[in-house]
């Protein structure tokens, strides 16, 4: 991505569906390599915040830059560029895991040698390589968010977004998980984590930032951070 100061910059960020706003003149900037944490209850606005951060839609008012690109008009040059897990898994029910990950990476244009290496290394990574070969509609839920998640990274994206990743996820998941995202922060690579678990806090998160009623109403460095702080602000 294009070099600047923030890879994420939102200036009076506002998006309404009709007459309901879901973000009201938002601002934020994340710097290239941070670890953010979205939190809030569910209705917050944290999915439409990802949303507007992917492309997938467009705000109402203000301004957004992701990566250096305005969006939405450079949406497309955007998304090449990041790595989205989703509420929908993305994945392709009549494809193997293997398969999946083979057709993303041959739309990220990675080199069919490279991508195997990478597919296999994944597939591992998450503990889905005895399902390599099965179908995607055979999988669980856990199954599917480790599988979207081994799709969302594969083309080692600048910035990641997650919207609800534990969501589904058994314990050995979760610590995988975690251990993938500590990785993806150590190779300097920016996240944007969303949940609504206020003590589900991945431990390599640097920056807590809670959303209420489509405003920020809470954003601190983590560290020696008291979570109390955010549980009152979560629910004012």
């Amino acid at each position: 991505m294009r070099d600047e100061p923030a890879i994420i910059l939102a200036e009076r960020l506002s998006k309404a569906y009709g007459n309901l706003p879901a973000l009201r003149s938002l601002d934020l900037s994340v710097k290239p390599g941070e670890f953010v944490a979205l939190l809030g209850a569910n209705g917050s606005g944290k999915s439409t915040l990802l949303r507007l951060l992917s492309g997938l839609s467009k705000p109402t008012g203000g301004r957004l830059r992701v990566g250096g690109w305005e969006m939405p008009g450079e949406a497309l040059a955007v998304r090449a560029r990041i790595g989205l897990v989703a509420h929908r898994p993305l994945l392709y029910e009549n494809l193997t895991a293997r398969e999946n990950l083979d057709f993303y990476g041959a739309l990220y244009g990675i080199d069919r040698r490279e991508r195997a290496r990478r597919i296999q290394d994944s597939l591992r990574a998450f503990d889905l390589h005895k399902r390599a070969d099965s179908l995607a509609r055979t999988f669980s839920r856990g199954l599917k968010q480790r599988l979207s998640i081994a799709r969302a990274t594969l083309h080692q994206p600048d910035l990641l977004l997650l919207d609800e990743p534990y969501s589904g996820l058994d314990q050995r998941a979760v610590a995988l998980l975690d251990e993938m995202l500590a990785a993806a922060r150590a190779e300097g690579r920016t996240i944007v984590l969303s949940t609504h678990q206020l003590t589900r806090v991945p431990p390599a998160a640097d920056r807590a930032l809670v959303l209420s009623r489509g405003r920020i109403s809470f954003d601190a460095a983590i560290g020696s951070l008291d979570l109390s702080e955010i549980y009152r602000s979560a629910s004012a």
